[in-house]
């Protein structure tokens, strides 16, 4: 059973000006929609998306990283990193240490307490994900991760 159509969610009288216009629309109206599920329940754990996301990235690393390490595997651009990782430390979600052969490189490590509280979101957010995601089959999934790829491959170039 499908569901309302964009131009319909919007109340919007005339079509798109074009296909690309309507699928771009549903993809900011879709990511805003589960972002605000997923900062949600970030947030009942005293977290933003994007400090869940450093974590997630050093749990799964299972080392400490360079800050440019972690930038660059992070999900969303984050303008601020250094911002982002005091708040964390003054958290006690992460440790500093400068490295002691070039003291301009830092590196971040998790706590105690990190590893405690990921592993306390992960059960809620895998069924996020299938509240979110879980109606759609294992090939419309893939189709799905498929042609988002697809369409990040135009602002690569």
């Amino acid at each position: 059973m499908a569901g309302k159509s964009l131009q319909q969610e919007l109340g919007k009288k005339k079509p798109f000006e074009s296909p690309e216009k309507e699928a771009m629309l549903n993809i900011v109206r879709t990511s805003d929609q589960f972002q605000n599920r997923f900062g949600k329940l970030f947030r009942s754990f005293g977290l933003t998306g994007s400090q869940h996301n450093v974590l997630r990235i050093l749990r799964g690393e299972g080392r400490p990283m360079r800050c440019d390490e972690i930038r660059q595997r992070m999900i969303q651009v984050v303008p601020a990193m250094t911002g982002l990782l005091d708040r964390l430390e003054k958290e006690g979600f992460v440790t500093r240490t400068r490295c002691e052969k070039d003291g301009r490189v830092i590196y971040v490590n998790l706590t105690t307490k990190a590893k405690t509280v990921i592993q306390k979101i992960d059960g809620p957010l895998t069924n996020l994900y299938q509240q979110c995601l879980g109606h759609l089959s294992q090939t419309e999934l893939k189709q799905l991760s498929a042609l988002l790829e697809k369409a990040r491959q135009s602002l690569q170039a």
